[in-house]
């Protein structure tokens, strides 16, 4: 499987990671666990079987020209009723407009994944994965009521054969930085 992913500015990373502590500390089920080098706060906005011929730099330039976009997170639940829990994400139109555009670019690829496809997709930050719907409430109440900002600042494609990480894009420089 291949993912296109868009990264958090620094301050909506560290709110996110300070969620999954949060959630940890707690005895929830949290991201804070995976000791994985390639796990961070991302917002997936596709994920396909593989890319197709020369898709990866049409992606790259794509979000290249798209990044940073604002940022604002919404209420903590949970999809599916037990399955991720997460922090939906506002979808702002430019954010909508780049997802319908990397659709565009990854057409006729194989095996794209349901949850993310046009129509069908909830944009989200993910704080747990196999959360009980039954623990949603103490989620949502060691989580807080906080509603983040910060902005999609790079994006990176994961790849599940070899579990590594690609960058599509560097970190975009903060305006005025």
């Amino acid at each position: 499987m291949r993912t296109v992913e868009l990264l958090c500015s620094p301050e909506l990373d560290e709110a996110v990671r300070a969620a999954w502590d949060r959630l940890a500390a707690a005895g929830l089920p949290s991201l804070a666990r995976n000791a994985h080098p390639t796990n961070r706060p991302h917002l997936t906005l596709a994920s396909v079987d593989e890319f197709p011929a020369g898709a990866q730099q049409r992606l790259a330039d794509l979000c290249d020209a798209a990044l940073p976009l604002p940022a604002r997170l919404d209420r903590v639940t949970v999809l599916d009723g037990s399955a991720p829990l997460v922090w939906l994400v506002r979808p702002t139109p430019q954010l909508v407009a780049l997802h319908g555009a990397v659709w565009d670019v990854l057409a006729g690829a194989p095996g794209p994944h349901p949850w993310h496809l046009p129509g069908r997709w909830v944009p989200h930050l993910s704080l747990a994965l196999r959360f009980r719907d039954a623990d949603r409430r103490r989620a949502r109440a060691v989580t807080g009521p906080e509603r983040p900002g910060g902005e999609f600042v790079a994006a990176r494609s994961y790849d599940s054969d070899t579990r590594t990480v690609s960058e599509l894009t560097p970190a975009c420089p903060r305006p005025g930085a």
